[in-house]
């Protein structure tokens, strides 16, 4: 009779902690043909999908919507805004959403 030697390893799962929104968006009022820069601040850098939206549509950035990040900072400057821009600006990562 053979026996059989069975080993598993456990590894566990690490799961990184959610960033929250800490400092969050500002209303932002400025005239038409100008760009409009809304800014909002994590608690921590993190891997996780982070989202800017006009009204309902998710932004992506091009020549009309700047979208960036600097370690914890996201901002996100609407390029000479026009009246069809007026709205609800809001930024999501996770579980998390802010709107000015």
């Amino acid at each position: 009779a053979s026996l059989e030697s069975r080993s598993q390893t456990l590894l566990p799962f690490h799961e990184e902690p959610a960033a929250t929104i800490v400092q969050r968006l500002k209303d932002v009022t400025t005239y038409e043909g100008e760009d409009a820069v809304f800014e909002c601040r994590l608690s921590r850098e993190t891997a996780q999908d982070a989202q800017w939206f006009l009204g309902d549509v998710p932004l992506q950035s091009n020549e009309m919507n700047e979208i960036r990040v600097q370690g914890t900072r996201h901002s996100l400057i609407l390029r000479k805004v026009t009246l069809e821009d007026c709205g609800s600006v809001s930024f999501k990562v996770g579980q998390h959403s802010s709107a000015a």
